[in-house]
């Protein structure tokens, strides 16, 4: 290999774990330590501040400018005795990612000297540049205004030396800019929409939540080996590089041993993890090399976004400190599985009940298939939304790939409760038993009773039940789990509330409840009964079926877009209060924009390697066989020479081939990428990057794969695969 691809490799080979330095005390004594909690509210708030703040957080009530400037007395000097030296807003702007400005805790003191100072002002808001966050033309360069506001339901935390603040984010005009407000509204809508469905079962229920629990799927790869591929440094994904000999194909990494250095990195980011309260639980091997997951324990949604926000830069920061690089795209590599974020996702109420669970009465279970069969039925109304809310450049090289959920929206029950779902739609039964998990003996000494769950799982579908939540399995794992969750969330707040029309309907017109709530359920199962579906979703014959069943099958990112300003889109999302036309219009320019964007970038990153690294490579290899050739022609016989080195004239012919279609096929993306650059509508320039500019990163990218085979080992300057998936 070349000299500058060795010293990287073998300085990878040679990293020694850093050291971690555990604490003496239980995770659970310093859980939650940098975050300004209940606890620390309750410390360091008057008691009046400290019932009117949990009023809020819990109900919704509204602080004033007074009780904020004692909260903001409060968590400054809390954040201060943790040795905290500035604040900031942290919100989530549509890029993905999360944005923070840092100022200091420092005022004047009128005397040459300075105080530390922090009001209810600069709690309650903040005003970054609008116009400087995708906004999809709501704010112009000269229309730069915009707020951020603090959302009292996610505590506070400190992150080195800084107090965050978790915050939302709008125009000057009202328009929400992240992710975080409408999300928000989808969370207070459910909330509101489910409770009064509760309320034909049990009318004590006064508040519904909506929870999330995500698994994090990632790659580490050593630093080096990273620095050393542009690629992976600019795009998040190598764009060229050929598989290598051993993958995944053996499945021995999955849930094997987790390598040392890696096992030291996990411990830290979980010791830090867990003093923020993220609940972190469960860790492992995934199925690909260098592949990993995390996952914590269930949270309140809105609270669960935000931690896996804080844990996706906890990630990138901990792993520097031991010699790595996290990949959060969802295929950084060819040939093996991607990396997706399962939401496991229920709804509870605050008398204790998961709604998505099976009861232990037929009322139980009727609640039980009242909540699922209306989840089904938005499900139904809104998978070409569900598809969106999941879909981006990244993540479509992930899905339908045989490895992820396909690109059609479809759900997994399992035979129990499909088979009562049966029984409602097709008769007139009432019979909502549902059996408890099953004893299963095995036949082997010392072994005990296993407990079988009353459903198996589907890892083929994307949105599948999984015994007491739904699992919505097509996430990408670099995305905002908002963008889903709002999604879900609203569709399932519209269905609701149609439902309960359609119950009170039937009961003012004299109808018995729970003979009203029969009548509506057999109509919405059978008008959904199209979205469930237990068999292979990656196989050829779902994706004929799925189109003969009338859900969307459309896989091109840029059209998939569209759903969101469908007519049935628009009319759920304004009459759920979450986002209105103007808002969703926005948001679409914005996806389209940075689809092309991403596009674009790869486009460029490998038009450059394609010249500058691959082709000089090919040709100086291809130099020294000619030479190769001169000299076996001047040594031998003429026909012995002939003979002799007929195979490296096939190597040097293919050689010459290959360059030339890449150098051709550089020069055509240039001139697309030039035409697609003039499209002024941004969904009909995302549209020609996906159909025109794309393919042709495919081709460029099979022949240089195919030059990496048969280029000297020692001249190829890029860590290759084998380099890059194996943690030593």
């Amino acid at each position: 290999m070349s000299k500058l691809r060795f010293r990287v490799v073998e300085a990878a080979f040679k990293k020694k774990p850093a050291e971690v330095k555990i604490p003496v005390e239980r995770p659970s004594e310093y859980f939650a330590m940098n975050v300004f909690n209940r606890e620390k509210m309750f410390k360091y708030l008057p008691e009046k501040t400290f019932s009117q703040l949990v009023d809020s957080i819990d109900n919704g009530a509204l602080l004033n400018r007074e009780i904020a400037d004692a909260v903001a007395n409060g968590m400054k000097k809390w954040a201060i005795e943790m040795g905290a030296t500035h604040y900031t807003h942290w919100f989530h702007p549509l890029t993905e990612g999360t944005a923070e400005k840092h100022d200091a805790f420092v005022e004047h003191d009128g005397k040459g000297g300075m105080i530390e100072k922090f009001s209810g002002k600069l709690l309650i808001q903040q005003e970054p540049d609008a116009s400087s966050f995708p906004n999809g033309g709501i704010r112009n360069t000269f229309e730069a205004r915009g707020y951020t506001a603090w959302d009292p339901s996610s505590p506070a935390f400190i992150v080195g030396d800084t107090l965050h603040i978790p915050t939302i984010f709008i125009s000057y005009t009202g328009e929400p800019l992240d992710y975080k407000a409408p999300l928000l509204k989808a969370l207070e809508a459910v909330n509101k929409a489910a409770v009064d469905v509760c309320h034909y079962f049990d009318p004590s229920v006064s508040k519904v939540f909506s929870y999330l629990g995500w698994e994090q799927e990632y790659f580490l790869v050593d630093e080096g080996l990273y620095a050393a591929r542009p690629d992976l440094l600019l795009t998040g994904r190598t764009l060229m590089g050929h598989e290598s000999s051993k993958n995944q194909q053996l499945e021995d990494h999955y849930f094997g041993a987790i390598p040392t250095r890696v096992i030291e990195f996990m411990r830290e980011l979980e010791i830090e993890a867990w003093k923020l309260g993220i609940p972190l639980k469960t860790r492992h091997n995934e199925v690909a090399p260098n592949q990993f997951e995390l996952a914590p324990i269930f949270e309140e949604c809105n609270l669960a976004n935000d931690h896996n926000l804080l844990i996706m830069g906890l990630m990138r920061n901990i792993a520097r400190q031991h010699g790595f690089r996290v990949l959060l795209h969802e295929k950084p590599f060819k040939g093996v599985n991607g990396s997706g974020k399962h939401n496991n996702w229920s709804l509870g109420t605050d008398t204790g009940v998961l709604l998505m669970a099976p009861g232990k009465t037929p009322e139980d279970n009727l609640r039980f298939i009242t909540f699922v069969s209306n989840v089904l039925k938005a499900v139904y109304k809104h998978n070409a939304l569900l598809k969106a809310s999941i879909s981006s450049a990244s993540n479509a090289h992930r899905l339908g790939a045989n490895e992820a959920p396909p690109a059609i929206i479809s759900s997994f029950l399992g035979t129990q409760v499909s088979a009562v779902l049966e029984r409602l739609e097709n008769t007139d039964s009432e019979d909502f038993i549902l059996a408890a998990k099953q004893g299963l003996k095995l036949d082997i000494a010392r072994i005990p009773e296993l407990l079988i769950d009353n459903t198996d799982r589907n890892r083929t579908s994307p949105f599948a039940f999984t015994g007491n939540r739904f699992e919505f399995r097509a996430v990408g794992s670099e995305a905002n789990c908002a963008s889903a969750m709002l999604a879900l969330n609203a569709a399932v707040a519209e269905q609701l509330k149609e439902f309960k029309a359609e119950m009170d309907e039937k009961i003012a017109a004299g109808k018995e409840k729970f003979a009203a709530i029969l009548e509506v359920l057999r109509k919405d199962i059978k008008e959904s009964k199209a979205i469930r579906f237990d068999g292979n979703g990656y196989g050829d014959e779902w994706k004929e079926e799925a189109k003969r069943r009338g859900l969307d099958c459309e896989t091109s990112v840029p059209l998939i877009f569209d759903a969101y300003l469908k007519d049935s889109t628009i009319k759920m999302f304004e009459s759920t209060g979450v986002m209105n036309h103007k808002e969703l219009e926005a948001r679409n320019e914005v996806k389209w924009e940075m689809y092309t964007k991403k596009i674009q970038i790869e486009a460029r990153v490998l038009g450059d390697l394609a010249m500058n690294h691959i082709i000089p490579i090919a040709t100086r290899y291809q130099s020294s066989l000619i030479d190769n050739v001169y000299k076996m022609r001047n040594l031998f016989p003429a026909d012995k020479a002939e003979k002799l080195s007929a195979k490296n004239l096939e190597i040097i012919e293919d050689i010459a081939e290959r360059t030339i279609i890449i150098k051709e096929k550089v020069d055509e993306l240039v001139e697309a990428r030039k035409v697609a650059n003039k499209i002024e509508s941004e969904r009909d320039k995302a549209i020609a990057y996906h159909d025109v500019i794309y393919p042709m990163l495919e081709e460029i990218r099979y022949h240089i794969d195919k030059l990496e085979l048969v280029v000297d080992n020692e001249m190829w300057t890029l860590p290759k695969y084998r380099e890059l998936l194996f943690i030593r």
